[in-house]
């Protein structure tokens, strides 16, 4: 297996509590990878240990044979990441932010291309504050995509967007995990996953509860949807600090 991602034996605590206790993660190329939970299960906490924004407690982390930390200028040229909170100035446009974007990487794809691809091409000169929510979650993909990275991390992808626009924005994911590139993402859309993940991990206060296929999680639990599947594993998760 070439595993783009590997993380053995994560953790961190914030004072008493666990918000990633003992995780390990392999993600192969081409594979589309799903770290789900509820709010507070602890994603938000071992994506950003995984990219080297906030140390981990303990356990090792490697993306593309690196260490996020060691590594974090050389990684940036090779990873894409997409955050749902991710804040712009006011006053810059689609296309000015798409310029400056690809400014800093060494090789980047045409923005112009991404974005007609994503459907809003219409939208260069419009400010990024004056987009619609589905809009803001497209462009957001777009500058993930403009370094043509070997690995993307996606929060929450298809937030905002219509059926029809999320089914799109499915497609050309599965183009892009066709030609080899790593795709980890988070979802709260049962039907997301179960559409694009090869494998998926749930995390409930900190700790795997999960790890395999979809088909998989369905057959180790009491039912036969995906979705009803998924509540089993988290129960009660929706209480904990969705801060974490």
């Amino acid at each position: 297996m070439n595993e783009v991602i590997k993380v053995v034996q994560l953790t961190k605590y914030y004072d008493e509590l666990p918000a990633a206790d003992n995780v390990n993660l392999s993600v192969a190329r081409g594979m589309i990878f799903g770290l789900l939970g509820a709010n507070g299960a602890g994603k938000s906490t071992t994506i950003e240990c995984i990219l080297g924004t906030k140390k981990a407690d303990s356990g090792s982390i490697s993306i593309l044979g690196m260490n996020p930390e060691d590594n974090r200028k050389k990684l940036f040229q090779k990873v894409g990441v997409q955050f749902q909170d991710t804040n712009y100035q006011d006053n810059i446009t689609v296309g000015e932010l798409c310029e400056v974007t690809a400014s800093l990487y060494s090789s980047a794809a045409d923005p112009a291309v991404l974005l007609k691809r994503f459907g809003i091409a219409d939208k260069q000169k419009s400010l990024v504050r004056d987009l619609s929510g589905g809009q803001r979650q497209r462009l957001f993909i777009v500058l993930a995509l403009i370094p043509e990275p070997e690995v993307v991390f996606l929060d929450e992808l298809t937030t905002g967007l219509d059926a029809k626009a999320r089914r799109e924005v499915w497609k050309i994911l599965d183009g892009l995990k066709k030609k080899g590139m790593t795709i980890f993402l988070t979802s709260h859309f049962m039907d997301e996953v179960e559409a694009l993940c090869d494998q998926i991990c749930i995390l409930r206060k900190g700790i795997i509860v999960f790890y395999g296929t979809v088909s998989e999680a369905i057959e180790g639990s009491p039912y036969e949807k995906f979705e009803d599947a998924y509540l089993w594993y988290t129960e009660e998760e929706g209480q904990a600090d969705e801060n974490i």
